[in-house]
């Protein structure tokens, strides 16, 4: 019983990712809809890059808030940008969405260009943080 228990939930989790996974480009889809205000616009192109970049912004070795990027902010900023967008452009998106998964056809180069310019600009910050302070 552990056994069907524990494939059970497995599965749950790999369709809950196809189904995240799917969302998302979707949303990637939906962001370039000129019916889309402009502000779901950036804010839905800054999650689609976040999630789909294979370069966590938060690295998971980083204890607690590795996880709660993936866990929490990552779910959270895919509903939110959901929220903003017209249910139309949605339907149309997901429709695109479901033939290009089909194809194999779901990727993103822009999300790792944006999370490598993220953290060199909190690298920068960072260090000009610490050139004040031992300048000091």
């Amino acid at each position: 019983m552990t056994t069907e228990k524990s494939h059970s939930v497995i599965e749950r989790l790999k369709l809950f990712a196809g189904r995240l996974e799917m969302e998302t480009y979707a949303l990637y889809l939906a962001y370039k809809d000129p019916r889309v205000p402009w502000i779901a616009r950036v804010f839905t192109a800054l999650v689609v890059a976040h999630t789909l970049s294979p370069i966590d912004t938060i690295p998971d070795f980083i204890p607690v808030l590795g996880y709660l990027d993936d866990l929490i902010i990552t779910p959270l900023g895919i509903y939110l940008a959901l929220k903003m967008i017209p249910e139309q452009v949605m339907v149309e998106a997901r429709q695109k969405a479901a033939e290009a998964q089909e194809q194999g056809n779901i990727r993103s180069r822009g999300g790792i260009l944006i999370v490598v310019l993220i953290w060199i600009v909190g690298l920068v910050i960072l260090g000009f943080f610490i050139f004040q302070i031992t300048n000091k």
